[in-house]
């Protein structure tokens, strides 16, 4: 395997002392998938990464990096000593991102940073080798992880950007240091720590503050924030590509068309035509793939392989994955659909979400009922600030609603929703999605197109692992993409 670091150019980079020498392949917060060959990265959050290094090594990492010697390791043990564990991670990935040459994308955005970060690795994977986070790893920690984890031979690398609070892109973009940066959508999202939508504009905004000289934004053309986030690149001296609906749009979609598992995209590139199809169904990942290819062009690549190689993208698990799940193991009719979208909420995802549910065809006289119906289990919608009350009432005026057949919803926010349905809409409400799950059998039939959506923290995601288990030993539960 690559070595990544050795412990010469680790304590180079973090300013630390190796104890003895090592050459880590990988690089590793979580000893539950630590590899043999991890340098292991001792981080605090709820627990102290320290208490976890005896079982690192032992799970054969090949050094820990530490700001102390922790309680019961060997005196010989191969440790990377540094000041603070959480800054030395930040030079370790800054000096990652320096020695290599690839060109590098940063992605934003209040809703699709992880789906477009996928789209990213499927469209440059083809013209080049490709380094991104298996996960969504877009934080103060998980930034600093994925350039410490970018072998030197990148030719791309893709940098997903999050953030909570005011403030926390900047840095994170800085370091990252992107040749070009991509702002999905600018939504209300974390409305408990900004004003309004534009202070959001003006935070996802600063992800240009990174950009390398000459770099390029890629912007949506559709916002009425759009100015705000091109008088940021202006102010910058970014070149600017604009995607979306609009007229204004450099990349401009024509028409989306939905089927059950693929969007069919007819759009214009600086007023070319191009016809390309994702493997999932949604208006919103037709804008993200559109972005997805101007960025390619940014790039200087080959736009016609870059509009073939994003057939290859599907949903990861919990954005938005559908899977078939086949309750009888000889009748394999016997069977629903589930829409996993368990993992993040807020309102824009939440009508993505829904829009995809409604376009969904049902198949009839296969169960105990003679209709297939459509249903949806949803979760709170968490950090939406002070109207998020009537954010989640307002769901019950989706356009289209009237053809799901049942809403079930979890959390105190959603009870809202709740009581604003109709009464032949109107499910079960719980407090917790453990009240839910409990009974998952009861919820669906064969036949049906089942959406689960909420925030993680509601843990909706515990209703979609007991419809999961409703597979029959024998029977298969199918991924595909939506």
């Amino acid at each position: 395997m690559t070595i990544l670091w050795t412990a010469a150019d680790a304590a180079a980079a973090t300013g630390g002392r190796a104890t003895r020498d090592f050459a880590a392949t990988g690089v590793s917060i979580d000893t539950r998938t630590l590899q043999p060959g991890d340098l292991f990265v001792a981080l605090t959050d709820l627990r102290d990464g320290h208490e976890f290094v005896t079982q690192a090594l032992e799970k054969g990492a090949c050094a820990a990096m530490v700001s102390r010697v922790p309680e019961g390791v060997a005196a010989d043990a191969p440790l990377l000593i540094v000041d603070e564990v959480l800054p030395a991670l930040g030079r370790l990935g800054v000096a990652g991102r320096a020695r290599c040459g690839a060109r590098v994308v940063g992605v934003t955005g209040s809703v699709g940073k992880t789906s477009t970060k996928e789209m990213l690795r499927a469209v440059l994977g083809g013209q080049g080798r490709v380094h991104a986070a298996e996960a969504s790893y877009n934080n103060h920690w998980g930034v600093p992880l994925t350039l410490a984890r970018m072998p030197a031979d990148s030719d791309f690398a893709v940098i997903e950007i999050g953030m909570n609070h005011p403030g926390e892109i900047a840095p994170l973009a800085v370091m990252a240091r992107p040749h070009v940066a991509m702002i999905t959508t600018v939504a209300a999202v974390h409305l408990e720590a900004f004003e309004n939508v534009e202070g959001i504009a003006r935070e996802k905004a600063a992800i240009l503050d990174g950009l390398e000289p000459g770099g390029t934004a890629v912007l949506p053309a559709d916002l009425e924030v759009t100015p705000i986030l091109t008088a940021k690149a202006q102010k910058v001296d970014a070149k600017v590509i604009l995607f979306g609906s609009d007229k204004t749009a450099d990349f401009r979609l024509s028409s989306v068309t939905l089927s059950r598992d693929t969007t069919v995209v007819q759009a214009e590139a600086r007023g070319a035509p191009v016809l390309f199809k994702v493997q999932s169904a949604g208006r919103h990942f037709a804008a993200n793939a559109l972005g997805a290819l101007a960025v390619a062009e940014a790039l200087g690549l080959d736009l016609a392989i870059a509009a073939t190689d994003l057939g290859h993208w599907t949903p990861v698990v919990g954005r938005g994955m559908r899977e078939t799940v086949v309750m009888d193991v000889v009748q394999d009719r016997m069977a629903f659909d589930l829409i996993d979208d368990a993992f993040n909420a807020n309102p824009a995802s939440m009508a993505a979400a829904l829009d995809v549910l409604i376009a969904a065809e049902p198949v009839h006289d296969v169960g105990r009922l003679a209709e297939g119906r459509r249903i949806a289990i949803l979760g709170d919608m968490l950090e939406l600030g002070p109207d998020e009350a009537a954010m989640h009432v307002d769901i019950a005026r989706h356009p289209g609603l009237d053809k799901i057949a049942t809403i079930h919803c979890v959390g105190p926010r959603m009870r809202g929703l709740w009581q604003a349905l109709p009464r032949r809409q109107r499910g079960e409400w719980v407090e917790k999605a453990t009240d839910l799950a409990a009974h998952a059998h009861q919820l669906v039939d064969a036949g049906d197109v089942v959406l689960v959506k909420g925030s993680k923290g509601v843990k909706v995601s515990l209703v979609v692992d007991a419809l999961r288990k409703l597979a029959q030993a024998g029977a298969s539960l199918s991924q595909g993409p939506l």
